[in-house]
């Protein structure tokens, strides 16, 4: 009895495991982080070191002023054209589907010309982790001969006055995954304690 018993606990626990992984690796990215949609933010800058799969979804949350349309890169270029889709009401979620670049703009008039616009390239899901973005390179410093002290500038020897760059502002990206995890284990726990 006690056999059949711990064979349905660790059935139910594998379905549970199948269900929130694919859940947990998924990431929502608030568009713009806490300048959210909106004029004066440098989406060129907020999409470097991010790494958008399918899977993923963003989140564009925005005020009456402005809205979202998808287009093509060459509405993209020029601010314009006819949309894909478009997006009203002040918090609009777009689920990432599929491999390669997806543009978005702000549609009211002027404001894609002044920088509302952002283009995402999205790669394909992978099976384990998101990795870690990469740093930006830089150029080494001249090499030293043997038996000088390295040239001030190069790596491992940090210029006078210098300090490390600060950490990266959190991106919101891993909103939910805790909760999906935290159900996931209370359903486990439970249903253990209810045998």
């Amino acid at each position: 009895m006690a056999i059949n018993g711990l064979s349905k606990m660790a059935a139910t626990a594998l379905l549970l495991v199948l269900a929130i992984v694919p859940a947990a690796l998924a990431v929502t990215y608030t568009v713009g982080d806490a300048s959210q949609w909106d004029s004066g933010v440098d989406y060129t800058t907020w999409v470097k070191g991010k790494t958008f799969r399918v899977g993923d979804t963003l989140e564009f949350k925005y005020g009456p002023t402005h809205s979202v349309n998808e287009v093509n890169k060459a509405g993209y270029d020029s601010c314009g054209g006819t949309p894909i889709d478009t997006h009203s009401g002040g918090d609009t979620t777009i689920d990432l589907e599929k491999v390669g670049t997806q543009y978005f703009i702000c549609p009211t008039p002027g404001h894609c010309a002044s920088g509302m616009k952002l283009a995402v390239t999205v790669v394909a899901a992978s099976s384990g982790t998101p990795a870690a973005p990469t740093p930006p390179s830089t150029t080494p410093g001249t090499p030293s001969t043997p038996g000088s002290p390295p040239a001030a500038g190069t790596p491992g020897t940090p210029a006078s006055g210098s300090t490390s760059p600060p950490p990266p502002k959190a991106s919101g990206a891993s909103k939910g995954v805790m909760s999906y995890v935290l159900v996931g284990v209370s359903m486990v726990l439970g249903y253990g304690l209810w045998l």
